[in-house]
């Protein structure tokens, strides 16, 4: 089998706004902070960047910036997640156009479509675009869950090329890496789910599509190098450490957990965009606790 295309930590950046526009210098900032971390790479307005919120001219324009700051140091997947196909392949083919390293394409939401409808989605885009394709899946937030036989059947289509899982279910995570890779092909399976990243590393994931990597980079790029060397005692030390911050991050809708985090950094304002508000009152005092535990602030 050949080294994965996608490892390690590559975080699903916030996308920050003030005054009701996107922050292009705060986004920027928080780029050079990931990268300083050693993260592996980020994706440019997946669910956690907002993707439903923006505009289309918006979607394309943070995708650009992450691509033009980044300048090669680290890899950047365009999200491309849409309930309609149109739409996907439209910002799929401007992530390869401004030099994305691949797309992130989520299950349609909402329109809930058949398993047959879900392959026939992801089939076009990888068509119509020559680009890797990470297929999403994440059944708590679409509503649909596309089975493990159909990934295994998408991954021999020679443009999609990994998955982020974020169902959790380590034993989807084993049957993946036991059938997919039994050809000696390459298809990387990515963890969506802080939680139990460290488990779907262990069953033979290849990193983490991570949110708390917004807030806690270091940490998090320290967890994923002691599991890739097998240094698993080391691994669930800090996993110990950020096991409260990835719970608190979501005490409130995400991302409205980690804008607050960052900015009580001082790194961008709390804003989001409606329907989505900033963190109620109710969750600060755990995220505050959560930073202060994993040795945030």
């Amino acid at each position: 089998m050949t080294a994965p295309l996608f490892k390690g930590v590559i975080t699903a950046l916030i996308t920050p706004l003030r005054d009701g526009n996107v922050d292009e210098d705060a986004l920027i900032r928080l780029l050079e902070r990931q990268i300083a971390a050693g993260v592996h790479g980020v994706v440019a307005v997946g669910t956690t960047g907002e993707g439903g919120g923006l505009t289309i001219e918006e979607h394309k324009r943070v995708t650009s910036i992450c691509v033009e700051t980044s300048a090669g140091r680290i890899k950047v997947i365009a999200g491309a997640g849409s309930p309609a196909t149109y739409e996907s392949i439209d910002l799929a083919r401007h992530g390869k156009t401004c030099g994305a390293d691949a797309s992130l394409v989520v299950t349609p939401y909402y329109n809930r479509p058949s398993q047959a409808g879900l392959v026939a989605h992801f089939e076009a885009v990888a068509d119509a675009v020559e680009l890797p394709l990470i297929l999403y899946n994440v059944p708590a937030r679409t509503g649909v869950d596309l089975s493990n036989e159909n990934v295994a059947h998408l991954a021999a289509h020679p443009n999609i090329v990994a998955l982020k899982d974020a169902t959790g279910d380590m034993s989807r995570v084993s049957w993946m890496h036991a059938n997919i890779g039994a050809n000696g092909g390459q298809f990387d399976l990515m963890s969506g789910d802080d939680h139990s990243a460290l488990g779907h590393m262990a069953h033979g994931g290849t990193g983490v599509i991570s949110v708390t990597s917004n807030v806690a980079p270091e940490a998090m790029v320290a967890l994923y190098n002691a599991a890739a060397a097998g240094d698993y005692a080391t691994a669930r030390s800090w996993q110990d450490r950020l096991i409260g911050l990835h719970k608190a991050l979501f005490l409130d809708a995400s991302p409205a957990p980690a804008k607050y985090a960052l900015a009580k950094l001082g790194l961008c304002s709390e804003e989001m965009r409606l329907p989505m508000l900033p963190t109620c009152d109710a969750a600060k005092p755990g995220i505050d606790a959560a930073l202060v535990a994993a040795g945030v602030i």
